[in-house]
């Protein structure tokens, strides 16, 4: 249930850009930086954002976070005809290829699987044990032939899992379209399979989880700051959480006084591309957060207004 209308996240971009080209610091009640780590504002956040950036409400492509589900995961679910013409769904370990194709290892007792038949492959990613964002490849379940191709993909498999393989237990799954899910009960997007193959993973995905995690356990008040002063609220922020981190910004959970639930996206300055950017990223934006709380700086800039509410959801 979204209960403001997708407004673009632009404004705030822009004077939270500005704001790092510019910054100076208070010489008094100076507050300390976020505990992840001492870094200053760095030049990759002090340009103005790029405008493919903040397309999709500031949020990665749905090709891109399918890719990126792929990546992070190495369990699916496999769900394909037998020869006898059943449905059968079964969990598999998987690897994928530079071009996010799924390399699927199926034992003996799987073998009965038809063959060049349509099938599905079900990937979920659970984020801080609050939102699980999946996709579901459809295509076709292939058998490779080629003794070099064969060769590339156990090489991808070993270098996935640090181990070799039986050759003769690989199969390949074409990707033909993409369902994309941001989370249990909600509507998917679907995405082709050109837009797939072309999308990249997150360059933060390798550390988000674990950025997440220290901030959530470390910078609480920064968190609710980040909530009050940059979303559009009619309320004091009782409680919140980040929920994942990516090139283009965060997504937070938080709480109202009546025990309402919502989630919000909220931009970075601009693009990061590695975790040095990230985190300069947050610290700069917790500093301007505060100063804005404290009445150094005038919150002249456009929040974020869309938000969605969680039904039935906790935090």
């Amino acid at each position: 249930m979204t209960i403001h209308l997708p407004t673009s996240t632009l404004s705030l971009s822009t004077h939270l850009s500005k704001i790092a080209a510019q910054f100076t610091f208070p010489k008094t009640n100076r507050r300390p930086r976020f505990s992840i780590g001492s870094l200053r504002c760095a030049v990759s956040v002090v340009s103005e954002p790029i405008l493919s950036d903040i397309t999709n409400n500031g949020k990665p492509s749905p090709a891109e976070v399918s890719r990126t589900i792929l990546e992070l995961s190495s369990v699916g679910t496999l769900s394909t005809p037998t020869q006898d013409g059943w449905p059968l769904g079964i969990g598999v370990r998987f690897a994928v290829d530079p071009n996010g194709t799924p390399l699927l290892f199926l034992n003996h007792s799987t073998s009965n699987f038809a063959l060049n038949s349509k099938s599905s492959f079900l990937v979920q990613l659970e984020q801080y044990g609050l939102r699980t964002p999946q996709c579901t490849i459809q295509g076709t379940l292939q058998k490779p032939q080629d003794t070099t191709a064969l060769k590339k993909l156990h090489s991808v498999w070993e270098k996935r899992f640090g181990h070799e393989v039986d050759e003769d237990r690989l199969f390949l799954l074409s990707v033909e379209r993409v369902l994309q899910i941001e989370d249990f009960a909600e509507d998917g997007i679907w995405v082709t399979s050109s837009d797939y193959k072309s999308a990249n993973p997150d360059p933060l995905r390798d550390f988000a989880e674990r950025m997440i995690d220290e901030i959530n356990t470390n910078n609480r008040e920064d968190i609710l700051r980040f909530c009050n002063i940059y979303v559009d609220l009619d309320f004091q922020v009782c409680d919140a959480k980040m929920l994942w981190v990516d090139r283009l910004g965060f997504d937070v959970r938080f709480r109202s006084p009546v025990n309402d639930v919502f989630e919000a996206r909220i931009p970075f300055p601009r693009e990061v591309t590695d975790e040095k950017g990230a985190k300069s990223s947050f610290n700069c934006m917790s500093q301007f957060a505060w100063e804005v709380e404290k009445n150094f700086h005038a919150a002249d800039f456009e929040k974020v207004k869309q938000m969605k509410k969680m039904e039935h959801r906790g935090l």
